[in-house]
């Protein structure tokens, strides 16, 4: 049988999702409690790949088990096994052939952003010191909007076979003393969210111009674009799939 976990964390601690050889993962941990709670030493696969220090409020994994994992005792012994910092918040049974990572229709993540000192949100956000303009950033994030070749906000050297995705949000929305920063989209390249904030905040400083972001999405080169943003700020908000996946 094969199941969804559905798992949120704080990735401060970890170098981000993915096992490492020399450096501890969230897969690690999850992977670890699953062998030594449930005995299960077929591993897990991710929705996918997050950076270090990127958190998570949601992103799932699956895993195959002939347990019945629904069970809420596996839920409770498993988040008693984690650590603080990783929790299962469910667990779904799936169909056989359900893909954690291929079969995702929209990855949405968030960024935030304090404005001034903010005791409360170190180890969660960006501090700003000087507030951008907004309405400019909002501008420029609604030329991000449809199906494009993004390879200027990806990383460079990543094996991938396409550069285009299917952006369907990209807005900011002030809430206090706070920046929030929403986007979707089908997929997203490595280090893409983090690239596209640092950029925009280069509108917001008036060190880019609104009208500039279509020529930079077409160079398709990295070094135009803005410096990342710290990866403290940002997390995988939602990973959504059809519900034909889920067994009833």
């Amino acid at each position: 049988m094969r199941y969804f976990l559905e798992i949120a964390f704080d990735g401060t601690d970890f170098h981000g999702w993915q096992r490492q050889p020399n450096a501890l993962s969230v897969q690690e941990a999850l992977e670890e409690a699953l062998r030594l709670v449930c005995k299960i030493d077929t591993g897990i696969v991710g929705a996918g790949r997050t950076d270090t220090g990127v958190h998570a409020a949601q992103i799932m994994a699956h895993v195959d088990t002939d347990l019945s994992l629904e069970e809420p005792q596996w839920q409770d012994k498993l988040n008693s096994f984690l650590p603080p910092s990783i929790s299962i918040k469910s667990i779904r049974a799936v169909q056989d052939d359900a893909h954690a990572r291929f079969h995702a229709t929209g990855r949405t993540y968030k960024y935030y952003i304090s404005l001034g000192k903010d005791p409360f949100g170190v180890r969660f956000s960006h501090v700003l010191h000087r507030n951008p303009d907004v309405a400019l950033m909002n501008q420029a994030a609604q030329l991000l909007l449809g199906t494009q070749d993004f390879q200027c906000f990806s990383r460079s050297n990543t094996d991938v076979k396409t550069y285009i995705c299917n952006l369907t949000t990209a807005h900011w929305e002030q809430e206090g003393h706070k920046l929030v920063f929403t986007i979707t989209a089908d997929r997203f390249l490595r280090n893409m969210v983090r690239a596209v904030v640092g950029t925009l905040l280069e509108v917001g400083y008036g060190k880019r111009t609104v009208e500039s972001i279509p020529e930079l999405i077409a160079s398709k080169n990295r070094s135009e674009a803005g410096a990342s943003a710290p990866a403290k700020g940002l997390f995988l908000h939602k990973v959504s799939y059809p519900e034909a996946l889920y067994r009833s």
